[in-house]
């Protein structure tokens, strides 16, 4: 396996309001406390090159409290001037959120030319609170996300300048400088939990697949359905196109872990993805088949989720190194997947910059030996 350091640099407060989404008013949010959180969570990723991370996770997320990363690609140039080898994940621009999308394609050129090439390009729709915070219409997302997308990918591999005249976007110019320095563009992966209409058009791609947050049995399907698109066009899935990203706390033992998963990664369910029921599924974000799919076996709430089920269905990982490494055999044994991406939080920084080392030194290494970067995949060079 490979392994990314995920972090979605969360501001953790506990609040009673109906939603941590769009209507938390900001008034809770401290500058000052905001500036010591962006430091030391810049510190976390910048120790995860050092202890041995093959790449480096940043997402985007509008007006919250569970991810306070409104622009992924401005904390992705923090990282590049800070980090020499590490691939830098960008999971991901939400493409239909913007009504520039050819501006997307410069910052992620400019990214990769920086970093010498360690860019790669998540392609979101963003999820469906985001189109409430940036009063983007969720029927037009996916039109939007595949012509945003095909604008974006032409505009890295054609030579320009060149019109794009599409029903959304329309530029009599498509000439950008500078252009990405990998070929022919970045690496691009589709962060998704488990759309069939996305599962198709990434494996279509041969985009890596990443599973967010989802459990082990949901996975397992969404890959094999993944899997079999592949082979619908022509070609058998690498491993390295199937990536996850699962939390995970590791400790001295498996009780002190229990305890700081049951505290600090239940956050992330139970409050940071609280959410007012309309903001999960607005009337056209998800296609009539995905609707018919999703209220056949209606997944809980996360704000319901608790934490025997959670640790049941698969939803973390805890533990003392050897369990850890037990549980991650799952992953890697059983369902095949090749990119490991997970975030890790501790009491404090210092605890949390513990926890990492305790996980690169005696679990990372367990894992090593079939690891290869595969090209055809799109996951590096």
């Amino acid at each position: 396996m490979k392994f990314y350091y995920f972090h979605l640099m969360p501001y953790i407060i506990d609040h009673d309001a109906p939603s941590s989404w769009v209507t938390l008013s900001n008034r809770h949010y401290d500058p000052a406390v905001g500036h010591r959180l962006y430091n030391q969570y810049l510190d976390q990723l910048e120790e995860a090159e050092r202890l041995g991370w093959d790449g480096l996770c940043v997402n985007e997320h509008h007006q919250n409290c569970y991810g306070t990363m409104p622009s992924p690609n401005v904390m992705a140039a923090m990282l590049v001037r800070r980090t020499s080898r590490a691939k830098i994940a960008i999971l991901g621009n939400g493409l239909p959120l913007r009504e520039n999308p050819l501006r997307i394609a410069e910052e992620i050129a400019m990214l990769d030319v920086t970093s010498g090439g360690r860019i790669i390009s998540g392609f979101v729709r963003g999820i469906s609170a985001e189109y409430f915070s940036t009063a983007v219409n969720p029927t037009h997302s996916r039109e939007r996300f595949y012509e945003a997308a095909e604008l974006i990918l032409r505009s890295w591999t054609e030579e320009g300048p060149f019109p794009f005249d599409g029903r959304y976007y329309r530029y009599p110019y498509v000439n950008p400088w500078p252009r990405p320095l990998q070929k022919p563009h970045p690496p691009v992966w589709c962060p998704s939990q488990g759309s069939s209409e996305t599962v198709e058009w990434a494996a279509k791609r041969r985009f890596p697949y990443l599973m967010v947050f989802t459990p082990i049995k949901r996975i397992a399907q969404i890959y094999g359905e993944y899997r079999e698109a592949c082979e619908r066009n022509g070609y058998k899935a690498s491993r390295y196109q199937l990536t996850v990203n699962v939390p995970i706390v590791v400790a001295e033992n498996d009780a002190k872990a229990r305890a700081l998963a049951e505290k600090h990664v239940m956050w992330v369910f139970n409050v940071g993805l609280r959410m007012h029921p309309p903001f999960w599924r607005p009337p056209g974000y998800m296609t009539e088949a995905s609707l018919r799919r999703l209220l056949a076996n209606p997944p809980k709430p996360p704000s319901e989720l608790g934490f025997e089920e959670a640790d049941r269905e698969g939803y973390l990982i805890y533990g003392s190194p050897a369990t850890v490494r037990d549980k991650l055999r799952v992953f890697s044994d059983e369902l095949k997947a090749g990119i490991l991406c997970s975030g890790m939080t501790g009491p404090s920084h210092e605890q949390t910059l513990e926890m990492m080392q305790l996980f690169a030194e005696e679990v990372m290494p367990h894992f090593r030996d079939d690891a290869r970067i595969d090209e055809t995949a799109g996951v590096g060079r």
